[in-house]
């Protein structure tokens, strides 16, 4: 198992796809068991995108949970990265 982050940003204008998505992203967190820790980012005041810390067997099945995240099913983001991540602090 590895850690891997997926930074995504979203879409200018698209809070309320974000705010209308969010329970189903949020059950497909506990549905998967894969996530360590996540939340939005936050500019402006606003939440603007997600950083999401899994860990996962490789980068194919990380990049596999990114893309069947309900939030990436309805459109909400302009751009997903998923990166191998290595936790060294905390």
């Amino acid at each position: 198992m590895a850690l891997f982050a997926v930074i995504c940003r979203d879409k200018p204008g698209a809070l309320q796809t974000r705010l209308d998505t969010r329970q189903a992203h949020l059950d497909y967190i506990a549905r998967t068991g894969l996530v360590l820790m996540a939340g939005p980012l936050i500019e402006e005041g606003e939440m603007r995108g997600s950083l999401i810390i899994l860990e996962a067997v490789d980068l194919a099945a990380a990049q596999d949970w990114a893309a069947n995240d309900p939030y990436t099913g309805a459109g909400l983001f302009q751009a997903v990265e998923v990166i191998e991540w290595k936790k060294v602090i905390g």
